[in-house]
């Protein structure tokens, strides 16, 4: 490609970064950073009435954390306050109202008489589409306006009457336009509405905003979600009008739940704060998220920064949607999880243990060490060392914390193997050679093998007959943690 790649990601600052977002940015930046193009940030928020205090600080730090690079937007400073970097600012689009750069523009389309200005109440509005959708056709403005000459609406709006400018289209016009999944595509002018460009609070719709940004920084390539395809068409015409070449059009698949249906609040913790929480690896995060829709050339479910990278183009990206499969990202998670080394792991669960008061600020490091070695394979994401762990800190004093196996310590051949193995600790200090050993040693005394021999010491010391390895558990709780259990459990079953 000659011509350089310019993207965008153009969020509304409206809340949290949710996961079909994440993609859509995912996708913009590895198509950008495969074709050694420029990757931009650029804030949408023209609707004032949706705007979410504290939400772009949050995207800002959500692209930082997702290691999106991205090279001109906006940036948070070493004080946490929002800056812009870049040739083609304001990079928001409320300052670019301020600055005045649409005017320009839509006193150009309505110089050519390819723009009005419209006066309808919304009371007026409202009841034409009622009476449209009664009529069974489809809601849409009936061109009222279109007669008004331009003498008598310039004269209207100096004298104040509240208006907005919308788009005159040419009847029975087909636009047809390209894009770069779902193929050619066209729609008649006939079906279509003349959209409002300009409301009345003075600031730009976003089908005006997003094609004059778009022209004005340079953007090759408009890379969005499936919602958007609708509205293609009116941004494709006013390039048209304008006289613009348009950009490539690239509408991503949406991002569905296991139900098929659009992925939202309303079924799934969406947001990227939510996944982040329960302990989920960034890096495994983006791996599963880009796969949801699109699938390299290589097959590989596990792919790093830079393989997402080489492999991304969007001749691989889906026409459907792909369905988000929590169960799939554990998956992916776990991988990630088995690679680190137990200090980057134990430094990563501590909080999930503190904050279930599992254990203090105090707590020994090597004991933590001890339980990311113990659990690595087990875990999904962070979150579930709580569950995973709490046998080794729950009060085993109630005969609840044995309610599921109490059948394997009644027998006499449960209370020798379990005295036996007290008696071993008596006299020697465990250590990680002893772990290793000692349930042979039991079974060189006891003559007892197999369930028999081992069920009774994993229900004493866990409460449970699955987990851990046993040379994890006798490592963990040490002579004293596991002759206190024995003791229970010789005294009470």
């Amino acid at each position: 490609m000659s011509e350089e790649i310019r993207v965008r990601f153009a969020p509304s600052p409206t809340g949290y970064v949710h996961i079909g977002g994440l993609r859509t940015a995912l996708y913009n930046y590895l198509f950008a950073r495969h074709n050694g193009g420029k990757f931009i940030l650029r804030i949408e928020d023209t609707d004032r009435t949706r705007y979410v205090e504290g939400a772009l600080e949050n995207l800002i730090n959500v692209m930082q954390w997702a290691g999106l690079e991205y090279d001109e937007g906006v940036f948070l400073d070493e004080n946490n306050q929002v800056i812009e970097k870049g040739p083609y600012g304001p990079y928001i689009q409320s300052e670019r109202v301020k600055e005045g750069v649409y005017k320009e523009y839509i006193q150009k389309l309505l110089d050519e008489d390819k723009a009005y200005y419209c006066f309808c109440s919304q009371e007026r509005l409202d009841n034409l589409r009622e009476q449209q959708k009664a009529d069974g056709l489809m809601p849409r403005y009936d061109g009222l306006c279109r007669g008004i000459s331009r003498e008598e609406a310039e004269e209207r709006v100096k004298a104040g009457e509240e208006h907005v400018v919308r788009i005159k289209l040419p009847a029975n016009k087909d636009i047809h336009f390209k894009d770069a999944i779902k193929g050619n595509l066209s729609i008649n002018t006939s079906d279509m509405d003349d959209q409002v460009l300009m409301k009345s609070d003075g600031f730009p719709t976003y089908h005006f905003a997003v094609v004059v940004d778009d022209h004005l920084m340079k953007i090759t390539h408009v890379v969005r979600g499936d919602e958007w395809v609708s509205s293609t068409p009116k941004h494709v015409y006013l390039y048209e009008a304008f006289g613009w070449e348009a950009p490539t059009f690239v509408h991503l698949p949406t991002v569905l739940g296991k139900d098929k249906k659009k992925l939202s609040k309303r079924n799934a913790d969406v947001s990227v704060e939510d996944f982040k929480k329960k302990g989920y690896l960034r890096d495994a995060l983006i791996n599963y998220i880009a796969l949801v829709g699109w699938s390299p050339d290589s097959n590989q479910e596990i792919l790093s920064h830079d393989e997402l990278i080489q492999q991304f183009s969007f001749d691989r990206v889906s026409k459907s949607g792909g369905v988000f499969d929590e169960q799939k990202l554990d998956w992916v998670n776990s991988q990630y999880i088995k690679e680190m080394s137990d200090e980057d792991l134990a430094s990563e669960i501590k909080p999930y243990l503190l904050d279930a008061g599992l254990i203090d600020e105090n707590v020994e490091e090597e004991t933590i060490n001890e339980l990311a070695s113990t659990f690595k394979t087990a875990l999904n994401r962070f979150s579930e060392i709580t569950s995973l762990a709490g046998f080794i800190f729950e009060n085993f004093e109630d005969k609840n914390f044995y309610s599921e196996v109490f059948q394997n310590l009644e027998s006499e051949e449960a209370h020798t193997v379990l005295k036996t193995l007290k008696n071993i600790l008596e006299n020697e200090e465990m250590n990680e050679e002893l772990a290793k050993t000692i349930m042979k040693k039991v079974q060189k005394e006891t003559g007892i093998k197999g369930k028999s021999l081992f069920f009774p010491v994993r229900s004493a010391l866990t409460g449970s007959e699955h987990g851990p390895e046993m040379l994890h558990i006798f490592m963990i709780l040490g002579n004293k943690g596991i002759i206190d259990r024995i003791n229970f459990v010789l005294d009470n079953f």
